[in-house]
């Protein structure tokens, strides 16, 4: 594999290990009101946008997101079965 197609995919595993932190934020926010300030309106505007196509098949139950769950289970499935095997071939 090409040093180019290496530094790809590394990349891609670090943005999403970081949005997968900026999605836990988010669930910390929604848990603890009294955290949130001006600041928050960013994190959901990095959030919902993923989420919102998400509820639209799975709708929340009974107060809990399932939605949140399903993407930080993609996220993680794609990360650990598409993404790490090719970020680190190259060591």
């Amino acid at each position: 594999m090409s040093l180019a197609w290496c530094q790809f995919f590394q990349a891609l595993d670090k943005i999403i290990w970081v949005y997968w932190l900026i999605m836990l934020v988010y669930a910390v926010l929604s848990w603890v009101p009294d955290l949130r300030g001006n600041w928050s309106r960013y994190v959901a505007m990095l959030v919902e946008p993923v989420l919102i196509p998400v509820r639209r098949i799975v709708p929340p139950v009974g107060g809990i997101d399932l939605a949140f769950m399903v993407v930080i289970g993609l996220l993680w499935v794609i990360d650990n079965f598409l993404v790490r095997p090719y970020a680190f071939a190259c060591y």
